[in-house]
C-alpha cells in the first residue's frame, strides 16, 4: 500500500535519517512544464533497495518550501501542483529505504511560464484543430463535386452510346427505302416515271392498241 505525505515547511532544514551507502536518484529533470504544474523524474542507480522517495520544492528566495514524500512505489516520477506562473523554483529529490533516507539530488532550477504564453499555445492548439477540420470539410466537399461530375459524366456517355445504336440499327432500312424510292422516280429521259414505267405503257399499248390513242371528237352546230 502506497503512503503519499505533504509536508510544508518554514526552513530550509529537513530531519530525514541518511541511510548509509544508499546513492541519491541521479539524471533528475523536468518535464511537462506548464504555468501551474510540472513533474519531476529521476533515475535510481542499479542495486539500490529503494521502496519510496522525498521530493523538497522551494521558491526561489523564499524560505517557505513543500515537502513530499511517497513510500511503498517503484515510481520515477511525481507531478507537482499549485504552482505560481513566472516563478522559479529549486527541486531536490532523495530516495528511501527500510534503512533510511539517501542524501539529495544535485539541485534543478526551473521557471514556470507566463500565463499568456500558456493562453497562446492554447489558441494555437485551437487554431490548429480549427484549420484542420476546415480543411477535412474542403476535402469532403471536393470529393462531393468530383463524384457528382463523374455521375453526370457517365450518363452522357450512356446516352451517347444509346443513340449511336440506335441511328446503326435504322442504317439499313433508310439504305433500303433509298433504293426502292430511286427506282421509281422518273428521269428526264423518261418524264413519264423511269424505264419501268415506260416498260409497263409499252405492254399496255401492243395488248390494246387503242390505248394512247386520241378519239376522234364530232360538233353538231344547230342553224
Amino acid at each position: 500500500m502506497e503512503m503519499f505525505t505533504v509536508l510544508f515547511l518554514s526552513s530550509f532544514s529537513v530531519s530525514l535519517v541518511a541511510a548509509d551507502s544508499l546513492a541519491p536518484p541521479v539524471n533528475v529533470s523536468i518535464r511537462d512544464l506548464k504555468a501551474n504544474s510540472a513533474a519531476v523524474t529521476w533515475d535510481i542507480p542499479d542495486g539500490e533497495p529503494v521502496i519510496g522517495f522525498a521530493i523538497t520544492q522551494q521558491k526561489k528566495d523564499v524560505r517557505m518550501l513543500r515537502f513530499i514524500q511517497e513510500v511503498n512505489t517503484t515510481t520515477r516520477s511525481c507531478a507537482l501542483w499549485d504552482l505560481e506562473a513566472d516563478t522559479d523554483y529549486i527541486v531536490h529529490v532523495q530516495s528511501i529505504s527500510v534503512r533510511g533516507t539517501s542524501p539529495a539530488s544535485e539541485p534543478i532550477h526551473f521557471r514556470t511560464p507566463k500565463e499568456a504564453e500558456k493562453q497562446a499555445s492554447k489558441s494555437k492548439d485551437e487554431v490548429t484543430m480549427e484549420e484542420v477540420g476546415q480543411t477535412t470539410q474542403l476535402r469532403a466537399g471536393e470529393l462531393i463535386i468530383i463524384v457528382v461530375v463523374l455521375i453526370m459524366w457517365a450518363g452522357v456517355i450512356a446516352l451517347f452510346c444509346r443513340q449511336y445504336d440506335i441511328i446503326k440499327d435504322n442504317e439499313p432500312n433508310n439504305n433500303k427505302d433509298k433504293a426502292k424510292n430511286s427506282s421509281e422516280c422518273s428521269t428526264p429521259e423518261h418524264p413519264s416515271g423511269g424505264l419501268l414505267r415506260s416498260k409497263q405503257q409499252q405492254q399496255q399499248f401492243h395488248k390494246n392498241p387503242t390505248v394512247g390513242r386520241l378519239s376522234p371528237s364530232v360538233t353538231i352546230i344547230e342553224v
